[in-house]
């Protein structure tokens, strides 16, 4: 299958969904993939299992922190270079691409590297959601080597990581050089595809790309987008709304912090690294953890995805707005729980 314009739109829409809040600007990164198809440029989407054993895989996407990635722009191909440095480091060129997560722009940066280098992306990622660090992938979790790995920047270094080691210090060292690199830079991992194979969530583009038209769908049908992605993915609303408070801060490479969001009765707290990751109930003086899986705030306005980082992911189109950058009573917002994407 290739990939079109109309494609890109909607796993703009249903990557930004699986980001739970993070993932990197959707946003930039569709425009980005927009402008080389345009240019004459083509995306393979290939089904994970027809990669043979022995092929060479660069997962590749985005290392920093996302509230970095709105403020300093990249030059294009801080993935393409990484990639770029693991062949040279294995001697063989890279037959394919996958993503590192389906979330965000991560799960688009590696169909840059696609259009750019002439390969195929698998339909397949590494963790089927966005997660903040490395060790939690899929790859790591099934053993997959985690090196070579390289890293680049948009002033044109590049790192390069050969030395055995585990994924959680890849994470700690990778970390260390993306903040030294100005907190964004772009990450590729090389792999064999037996391993990938084994160790990759397979059809999650696709899974992108269907909760992108169901939601673009029921937008146009003036319908409700956030029943429409529901029941693609299978989730439930959590809570329904508003916003009173958001507590942000960038550190250590992440953006960290908890949102707080009041109605129906109750309130949920959520915490969130690069991600939102679990949400809290507090109840009638009573508090309990209440999820764990994909956890996505909705602006019942606009019907947006909201970000940990600020940004507004649109659901079918882009809107200005201020996602969580404050409080604010006229943001009403529906929590849902994406029980099939996990």
């Amino acid at each position: 299958m290739s990939i079109t314009a109309a494609d890109v739109e909607a796993i703009a829409v249903g990557a930004g969904i699986l980001g739970t809040g993070g993932g990197g600007n959707v946003y930039v990164a569709k425009l980005w993939i927009r402008q080389l198809l345009k240019d004459g440029r083509t995306i393979a989407l290939r089904p994970l299992g027809e990669t043979t054993d022995d092929a060479w895989v660069a997962s590749c996407g985005g290392i920093g922190a996302p509230t970095v990635s709105f403020e300093k722009l990249r030059r294009g191909d801080e993935e393409l270079r990484a990639m770029r440095a693991l062949e040279e480091r294995v001697g063989a060129r890279m037959d394919a691409v996958v993503s590192v997560e389906i979330g965000g722009a991560n799960s688009m940066r590696p169909m840059a590297v696609a259009a750019q280098a002439g390969i195929p992306m698998l339909d397949a990622d590494g963790m089927g959601r966005a997660f903040p660090e490395l060790q939690m992938e899929t790859f790591a979790m099934y053993g997959v080597p985690c090196v070579p790995a390289a890293i680049a920047d948009d002033k044109g270094a590049v790192t390069l990581w050969d030395t055995p080691m585990d994924a959680r210090e890849l994470e700690r060292v990778a970390r260390a050089r993306c903040i030294e690199m100005g907190g964004s830079a772009g990450m590729a991992q090389a792999m064999r595809g037996r391993d990938v194979k084994r160790a990759a969530i397979p059809g999650s583009v696709s899974l992108a790309l269907r909760l992108g038209r169901a939601v673009i769908d029921a937008r146009e049908r003036k319908a409700d987008p956030i029943a429409a992605a529901l029941g693609v993915s299978g989730g439930r609303v959590l809570l329904r709304g508003k916003i009173v408070d958001v507590e942000r801060r960038t550190t250590a490479g992440f953006a960290r912090g908890r949102v707080r969001i009041a109605g129906d009765g109750a309130e949920l707290a959520i915490d969130f690294q690069n991600e939102h990751l679990i949400a809290w109930e507090t109840r009638g003086g009573g508090r309990g953890r209440r999820a764990a899986g994909p956890i996505r705030p909705r602006d019942k306005g606009p019907l947006r995805g909201l970000g940990v980082h600020g940004e507004t992911t649109p659901m079918g189109s882009h809107h200005g707005g201020r996602g969580l950058v404050e409080p604010a009573a006229e943001v009403h917002v529906d929590v849902a729980l994406e029980e099939g994407c996990r």
